[in-house]
């Protein structure tokens, strides 16, 4: 699994032992909508509570029991298994009553909360933040008083607002295929795709990886579990052509492609972020803040004029989402984006190759803001816990929170963790 040592904020602190998910109870996220459903319109909105079950699955299983497409359901995230969570979907031209009656495929651990109507389909991105409510076990008698003083700087500074290692896959190398993909290093991507076992490989996956390695592609093309179909379509066709890397390439989904890409300006982001950590809450001159209110970007030619504004999180300075139309900063902040470029050895332009994707670029605050932080400590039926309830804005991670407060201790747990 990747886990790059990106640094903390608070590394002057201890990290606090304790196990994060030992149960899904103990994970709970609820999203924010960016809007309320007016109550008139031909689409029908819905909240759904599940468990033990992605939102992808959730719309297959629900589509089947509705006998709609899958395309025709609106959601604005995605949301994982290994939790319990609560989000808003939508279905246009179907009674409110049907979806508040649906009964679903038996072992489908999933309820309906409240079904409201509104005149347009949810689509990706409709989403203002998550509620989490989670519940840390196995804490030291002093918790409470660790997590506090850890919550207090990231309530007044900013919570470092890293991609999650979530971001990166379950064998943390999206990244890697991303940069591949860039670079037009077909046979990289496919030998990273189709081979190079990891630990987080198991069963029929890791011997196809290991097939792979040796040339036996015809062999790892039968053993591909069929959830590994773009991997098993890679392999057939380099059985029949072993050199026809871009061939094999072009037959993997476009959504992965995309998302490939995205991991690798995700991890270039946090390559920035390492460098500006300890003055993510202080704006530079010639730095590009982003407005907390409406999310603008501009530069700051005056960083005293400024800094009041970043105090009373009205601005934040901001990192790169690299493309080829990305607003540059100036200064020493020019100078790290340039730097980490180079260090990849790629420039803004090389983000116009990739065909039928348009990477333009963006820019992403360095720090993220944390809402009705609550925490108490407790006991319940699993026993003692210490409860941290707080929201983020939309596309943070609540496990940049956790890892400032537990460092080492949550290592060897966070894949795991939703989002």
């Amino acid at each position: 699994m990747f886990l790059k040592n990106w640094p903390y904020l608070t590394k002057e602190l201890p990290g606090m032992p304790g196990i994060v998910k030992s149960r899904p109870e103990d994970f709970i996220v609820e999203e924010i909508p960016q809007y309320l459903p007016s109550g008139q319109g031909d689409h029908t909105y819905f909240m759904i509570e599940k468990k033990g079950i992605t939102t992808l699955e959730l719309v297959r299983r629900l589509a089947r029991a509705l006998n709609r497409s899958e395309r025709d359901f609106g959601y604005a995230g995605l949301k994982d298994a290994q939790a319990v969570t609560r989000q808003v979907m939508s279905l246009e031209h179907i009674d409110p009553e049907r979806i508040k009656s649906l009964t679903l495929p038996a072992g489908t651990q999933a309820k309906i909360l409240w079904t409201h109507t509104h005149t347009n389909k949810i689509k990706l991105g409709h989403l203002a933040g998550n509620k989490f409510q989670i519940k840390l076990r196995q804490i030291p008698p002093d918790a409470k008083d660790i997590a506090r003083r850890c919550l207090e700087i990231l309530s007044r500074r900013g919570v470092p607002n890293y991609f999650g290692v979530q971001r990166f896959g379950m064998r943390g190398d999206s990244w890697i295929l991303g940069r591949a993909i860039l670079l037009g290093d077909y046979k990289e991507f496919c030998d990273q795709f189709c081979g190079r076992p990891c630990p987080a490989d198991h069963g029929h996956a890791l011997k196809a990886r290991e097939l792979y390695d040796k040339g036996l592609y015809e062999l790892a093309a039968d053993i591909w579990p069929p959830f590994f179909r773009d991997a098993k379509r890679c392999c057939r066709v380099l059985a029949g052509r072993p050199d026809a890397w871009f061939k094999a390439f072009i037959g993997v989904d476009r959504k992965l492609i995309k998302l490939f890409l995205s991991a690798y300006q995700s991890y270039l982001f946090n390559e920035v972020l390492t460098r500006r950590i300890d003055t993510l809450d202080k704006i530079w001159a010639g730095d590009v803040p982003i407005k907390e209110d409406n999310g603008a970007a501009f530069i700051a030619e005056d960083a005293e004029a400024e800094q009041p504004r970043a105090d009373r999180f009205e601005i934040s300075p901001s990192g790169p989402i690299y493309g080829y139309k990305l607003l540059m900063p100036a200064g020493d902040e020019r100078q790290i984006e340039q730097d980490v470029l180079d260090n990849e050895k790629i420039t803004l332009d090389i983000f116009r190759n990739v065909k039928g994707v348009k990477l333009r670029g963006s820019r992403r605050a360095f720090r993220v803001q944390m809402f009705n932080l609550q925490v108490e400590s407790g006991i319940d039926d699993a026993g003692d816990f210490l409860s941290l309830n707080f929201d983020l804005p939309s596309g943070s991670y609540a496990t940049a929170v956790l890892r400032e407060l537990m460092k080492e201790h949550l290592t060897s747990q966070i894949q795991a963790l939703p989002e």
